[in-house]
């Protein structure tokens, strides 16, 4: 049975950090593609970052370029979301999905992803 368990979201001031992690169980991440998506209250749900197991490509989303990295460690079948600056429109619950081979783009959308974790709130505020 697939299962993602996301963890690590909270509280932070504008211009924080946090570092969100997926966690997979019942399958291995090697053939899946983990995609962060966040909805804010009132908004569609978006695709944040995504990583490609297959060939290591990843994507990111023009609002969180260069504030929002993506991550593996294998060993822990874990995809994590560095996220570092942010800013109260960051505010969402963030959500991780797995779909098979599935392709990184800007066009990826939440209808294609089969499993989902819960999700985890971010909020930024000071």
């Amino acid at each position: 049975q697939v299962q993602l368990v996301e963890s690590g979201g909270g509280l932070v001031q504008p211009g924080g950090s946090l570092r969100l992690s997926c966690t997979a169980s019942g399958f291995t991440l090697d053939s899946y593609t983990i995609t962060w998506f966040r909805q804010a209250p009132g908004k569609e749900r978006e695709g944040v970052s995504c990583l490609r197991s297959n060939d290591g490509s990843t994507y990111v989303a023009d609002s969180v370029q260069g504030r929002f990295t993506i991550s593996r460690d294998n060993s822990k079948n874990t995809v994590y979301l560095q996220m570092n600056s942010l800013k109260p429109e960051d505010t969402a619950v963030y959500y991780c999905a797995a779909q098979w081979h599935y392709y990184c783009s800007a066009y990826m959308m939440a209808g294609h992803f089969a499993s989902w974790g819960q999700g985890t709130q971010v909020t930024v505020s000071s």
